[in-house]
This record gives C-alpha cells, sequence and structure tokens, in this order.
C-alpha cells in the first residue's frame, strides 16, 4: 500500500514540477523552485504516513465510542493537527491557505485541527524579505518600489498567507496601502496544490471515512483568482456597484478603499490607506463613539444584502478583512452613540450564487428560524445535503441540536457561547465525522464556502455580542 502511495506521490512531484515550469513565466526560476520539490514530498508523505499510522495504533482494539477510544482519538486529533501545522509552516505559500481553511471550518472538521490552526495561521504567516518585495517591484513595475513611490516603508504593515502590506505615500501626496505578492507563489502554487492534494488523498485512501478532497478541489479553483490581484481590484468595484444599484438603502455605510490602478499589477495592489479599527476590536470601536452591537447589526445586514440579493458574496470575512469608522459626515447619532461604516478588505475570494441557490438558501434559513422540519428537509435537499443528511445539514449551518433546530421556542438558535453549548457541539462533531465528511464530499462547493462565510460571520458577531454581554 505505501509502495503504491509513494510511486503516485513521485509521479504527481514529476507532473506537477513539469507544468509549473511549462506555465511560468520565468522557467528558470521555477525550475529552481522544482529543485526543493523532492524535499517537499518527503515531507508531506512522512506527515501522512505519520497521521495515518497515529490513528490506526491508537486506536487499534478500542471499541468506538468508548471513554478510552474517545481519549485516544483525542490525542491523536491533537498530535496530528501539530504535524500538519508545522508541516504548513515549514512548506508554506498554499499550505499556509490550507491551514487558514480548517481554522475557519468549526465543527466541520475535529475540533482539534480548528482550534491548533486558528491559534497559529491568522498570526504566523510568512514575512517576505524587501529584496524579494523589490524583486517583485522589479518583474512587474519594472521599477523599484522607492521610484514608483515617493515613500515607501520597507517594513510591512501586515503579511497574510498569499501577500504583505506595505505603506506608501504617492508622488501626488496620497497615502496608500500597497498589497505585495510573496515572491515565486504563482509558480510553487502549481506544486503546492498537488502535493497537499496527495496528502488529502493519501489518507482518503487509508480512510475512507477522511473524505476532504473537497478542500482541495476548492483551493485549487479559488487560489488562482487569489493570487490574480487585478482579479481582487475589479471584485472590489463590483461589491461597491452592487451596494448602490442593488442596496442603496445600506451603501452609504458600506466602503471598500479606492484601488489605483496605474500603481497595481497581477501581484501588486495599490489601494487607498485605511485609517480605522478592526471589527473586533470592541474597545476600539467603543472609543470611536460606536457601539459594538450596531457593528453587528451592520455586519449581517451587508452580507444578507450580498448572499440574498447580490448574488455575489465575498467568501473570507474573518475579523482582519473588515475595519469600522464613523460614517463619514454624519450628524445623527443614537443615544450619543455614532454610525458605524463598513470597510471590506481582500476581495480575492467570491462565488456567485444563482437565482435558485438563492431562494433556496433563504428558504432554508427562514424555515429554521421557525423550526418548519417539512420546509428545512425540502430546501436541504434543493441545496445538495440528501434526505439522509439534512438533519445534518441544518447542525452545521446554526450550530445547533437537531432537536434544538425544530424545538418551536423563540430563541432555539440562539448559541451563548457557553461551555455547555461547546462541549455539546464538539460531542456532536466527534460522533458523526464520517456522516460530516459524506456531507461535505456531496454538497455544491458554493454552498461549503457559504458554511465558512457563516462560520467567519457567527465568529465575527460572537465577539461583538458577547463583549457587549459581558
Amino acid at each position: 500500500m505505501w509502495r503504491r502511495a509513494a510511486t503516485a506521490a513521485l509521479a504527481l512531484g514529476a507532473g506537477a514540477g513539469g507544468a509549473a515550469i511549462a506555465y511560468s513565466d520565468d522557467p528558470s526560476a521555477t525550475l529552481k523552485i522544482c529543485a526543493h520539490l523532492p524535499p517537499r514530498l518527503l515531507r508531506d508523505a512522512a506527515t501522512a504516513a505519520t497521521i495515518a499510522f497515529d490513528y490506526q495504533y491508537s486506536l487499534w482494539g478500542l471499541d468506538p465510542g468508548t471513554p478510552a477510544w474517545v481519549s485516544a482519538k483525542h490525542d491523536a486529533h491533537l498530535r496530528s493537527a501539530n504535524r500538519l501545522q508545522e508541516l504548513c509552516f515549514r512548506n508554506g505559500g498554499i499550505y499556509i491557505k490550507l491551514g487558514q481553511h480548517i481554522a475557519q471550518l468549526e465543527y466541520v472538521v475535529p475540533e482539534e485541527y480548528v482550534q491548533t490552526m486558528r491559534a497559529s495561521m491568522l498570526k504566523r504567516c510568512p514575512v517576505s524579505s524587501y529584496e524579494q518585495v523589490c524583486r517583485v517591484f522589479g518583474k512587474d513595475m519594472g521599477e523599484s518600489p522607492e521610484t514608483v513611490f515617493v515613500e515607501f516603508d520597507p517594513v510591512p504593515l501586515a503579511s497574510a498567507s498569499l501577500a504583505q502590506v506595505h505603506a506608501a505615500r504617492t508622488h501626488d501626496g496620497q497615502k496608500v496601502a500597497v498589497k505585495v505578492q510573496h515572491d515565486h507563489l504563482t509558480d510553487t502554487s502549481v506544486i503546492d496544490i498537488a502535493t497537499v492534494g496527495l496528502i488529502v488523498n493519501t489518507l482518503h485512501y487509508i480512510f475512507p471515512s477522511f473524505d476532504y478532497r473537497w478542500l482541495v478541489d476548492e483551493i485549487r479553483e479559488s487560489a488562482p483568482k487569489e493570487l490574480d490581484f487585478l482579479n481582487e481590484a475589479k471584485n472590489s468595484e463590483k461589491c461597491v456597484q452592487n451596494f448602490r444599484r442593488l442596496s442603496p438603502h445600506i451603501a452609504g455605510s458600506i466602503y471598500v478603499p479606492k484601488v489605483y490602478w496605474t500603481l497595481s499589477s497581477s501581484r501588486i495592489l495599490t489601494m487607498e490607506f485605511m485609517d480605522a479599527k478592526e471589527v473586533t476590536d470592541v474597545k476600539g470601536i467603543k472609543e470611536l463613539g460606536i457601539r459594538p452591537v450596531d457593528v453587528s447589526n451592520l455586519v449581517s445586514k451587508a452580507f444578507s444584502e450580498m448572499i440574498f440579493k447580490h448574488g455575489f458574496v465575498h467568501c473570507d470575512p474573518h475579523a482582519a478583512n473588515m475595519m469600522i469608522r464613523p460614517l463619514p459626515q454624519d450628524s445623527k447619532k443614537t443615544f450619543g452613540w455614532r454610525r458605524p461604516q463598513l470597510i471590506l478588505l481582500d476581495h480575492g475570494l467570491y462565488k456567485e450564487l444563482d437565482y435558485a441557490t438563492r431562494i433556496s438558501y433563504a428558504s432554508l434559513w427562514k424555515a429554521l428560524v421557525f423550526a418548519d422540519e417539512k420546509s428545512i428537509k425540502e430546501n436541504s435537499v434543493k441545496l445538495g445535503a440528501g434526505e439522509d443528511l439534512h438533519a445534518l445539514f441544518a447542525g452545521v449551518l446554526t450550530m445547533r441540536p437537531w432537536k434544538s433546530v425544530i424545538d418551536p421556542a423563540v430563541d432555539h438558535l440562539v448559541l451563548d457561547g457557553s461551555s455547555n453549548d461547546r462541549s455539546e457541539l464538539q460531542m456532536y462533531a466527534s460522533l458523526y465525522f464520517p456522516q460530516i465528511s459524506e456531507l461535505l464530499r456531496r454538497l455544491p462547493r458554493v454552498i461549503l464556502l457559504m458554511l465558512k462565510t457563516n462560520d467567519c460571520l457567527r465568529s465575527v458577531n460572537h465577539a461583538l455580542v458577547s463583549e457587549k454581554e459581558s
């Protein structure tokens, strides 16, 4: 079995390396990158094998569901999550993106993986050296950052999985934020996606119930779009136009930084600099004279408009991609509080929802709110969950067990964030892991991204509302 996996790994690696060189803008540089492919494949294979053997031998001879089995499985999850985290950091690039995807899939993948990735992947992203930044500028703009801008801070303000952001000033005096892609990422991404696929496919081969091939398919589809910053710029302008055209009642409360097209390329994005607070910075938001609950309401309204009316949805709304400032030129106050304006950042990942999907998704949420069991099943089936997994789909969407989903009480969907709530959800996630895996395999990818978006928004709103209640 392992000989077959190794042979597949070598063939996959060779194919990925050949494709990367053939389609690269800089074949010689890519050839150098591909020289690092064998050690990456060895790391991947070693990690996949170690994780597989850990699960096999940790659970050997234990009866599923017993306290000993639960404890052994928890420990195996934790060890494996740490191994996967280490692999993501060592390989970088798309692997960091994989870790971030996992961090945002609470109760969809084992809790140990989510918490391990969440504690690190959004805070410990790779940082490119200034020499690498200059190399990207040289290739894309034909000049150094100091020539393109009158001022350019070599120390990044922030770094993410695919790029980092620098403060700069244009020759006409405008302060801007310059997003610079990590060097050679477009070349290594082909290899990275192939090797990530190797890990997932190997684990699925050994453990058929572990089927997260959909996650690799999603990264394979979304990565090229996220790596094209001109596509991101177009998405940002379309987002603004949709609010102005389809949601004029809320358009003034939504802001997207202006793009400087002449100072941008597929790997460099120059935008208006935003002086605002991160959406979950409750203390900072209050200091601006804004109520956190008003921010929570605005975030919910904005994404409801995108999902149910625009059909063009920002699918990466974690806290670092949303900022808050007081609504400019607004004299109105509610009991002394100022009205917020939501600033949306990072427009690389959008999904389009067709009319039929929007109607079914809206109908499902209506059914969930009114605990209408028949309608929940009907619309879950329309969205791809199937008759046998409609109850699980409702639970994943609401983060509530089925008995709470169909409870007629007004507050049946309210999550109070207590330890009892979390323990119950973790227990269900562990108990129904194979069924959850099958559900995710079955659902259309656009619905999978809605689940991710839903989880991101829930996390942001929980941070705002729980602070209010405390």
